[in-house]
């Protein structure tokens, strides 16, 4: 099934590089497997001759569920080109089998681009810039992205809520990491506090575009630029979850003085689009970042565990520290159960 798979989809790329005008000449098409993340989604890499022409995607089979979340991408990609978001043009579709041809940003990852200049101090002024200029361009998608935006094209759930958080943010970290990466029991109370803290964190107005997983390996540089890709589980949600998600990155493990610095820049643009109450958001945000730190101990524990992702795991320890550091926030001082759990969990990482 996997070879038939193959060999339509090869199909389909070609069709659609003919019927897109992409391809010009009699120069070689060279099509090349990409490696996804945590995806099962196929990449590939479309060259003619030495000129990059695009990228290609696919969903790992063109069942009801892979299709709806291609459908997504599309449809989600398409909007936010619309409002004038830095994301991959289109250049081709084909809505049976959920194939896209898109723009190839290159291969610098916002990830790479940092590991190359944190050793040396000479360089903390480029990645300051970045940033900066990053969480300006997300204030303006979550705000610009949530207008005209249908829930119809989400494929998960149309708005982020605490259904979520229970189920894949606080519930994954106890049952991917917690019982099936430790072997431990759950701890007596553990429920009640991620009931607790779900229920504060819903209160959090949900009505701007959220991009669940807004992190160093969906950003990309191309030419000096910052670009946002994997954008297909898309949704509304409150505004401080993708902030939260780029600054606790244990990808990159930005410094503390830094993550704050980054929250007062990326307001100082929100307020330029609507208003806010700087000092209520905060709050906001440290409970959209616990809730995102749960998520992410929760994912690194499955994919390197049980997808067997070993690239994954090097990142559980900063992971668990961010936790760590978060839970110390006087904010949080009622979770007592979490707070052993996540000090306790320091020893096995």
């Amino acid at each position: 099934m996997n070879d038939e798979n193959e060999t339509r989809n090869m199909t389909v790329i070609q069709t659609l590089l003919r019927e897109s005008g992409r391809i010009t000449g009699s120069a070689d098409l060279i099509i090349t497997t990409l490696a996804g993340d945590g995806s099962s989604r196929k990449f590939w890499r479309i060259m003619q001759g030495d000129s990059r022409v695009c990228l290609a995607v696919a969903p790992p089979t063109a069942d009801q569920m892979n299709l709806a979340e291609a459908k997504a991408a599309r449809a989600i990609g398409l909007h936010l080109l619309k409002q004038g978001v830095r994301v991959p043009e289109q250049y081709g579709w084909n809505e049976k089998f959920g194939v896209l041809l898109f723009e190839d940003f290159g291969d610098t990852k916002l990830h790479d681009y940092v590991l190359k200049r944190q050793s040396s101090e000479n360089n903390s002024v480029a990645i300051r810039s970045i940033y900066s200029l990053i969480v300006q361009n997300l204030a303006k998608m979550q705000v610009n992205g949530a207008r005209g935006f249908d829930t119809d094209w989400c494929w998960d759930t149309p708005r982020y809520d605490k259904s979520i958080m229970l189920e894949r943010e606080s519930g994954y970290f106890l049952r991917a990491f917690w019982q099936d990466s430790l072997g431990k029991k759950e701890p007596s109370g553990l429920q009640e506090e991620f009931a607790y803290l779900a229920e504060r964190a819903a209160l959090i107005p949900a009505d701007y575009f959220l991009h669940r997983d807004f992190q160093s390996r969906n950003i990309m540089l191309h030419r000096g630029k910052p670009c946002f890709i994997d954008f297909q589980g898309g949704r509304l949600g409150p505004l401080a979850y993708d902030l939260a998600s780029l600054l606790i990155d244990p990808y990159v493990a930005l410094q503390y003085d830094f993550q704050e610095e980054l929250i007062e820049e990326y307001l100082d643009t929100l307020e330029a689009l609507i208003v806010v109450d700087r000092k209520k958001f905060v709050e906001e945000y440290l409970l959209l970042a616990l809730q995102r730190n749960l998520q992410i101990v929760g994912a690194f524990a499955f994919l390197s565990k049980q997808r067997k992702k070993v690239f994954f795991e090097q990142f559980l320890k900063p992971a668990i520290d961010s936790l760590n550091t978060l839970l110390d926030c006087e904010l949080f001082s009622a979770l007592k159960i979490l707070r052993q759990t996540a000090s306790s969990a320091v020893t096995y990482c």
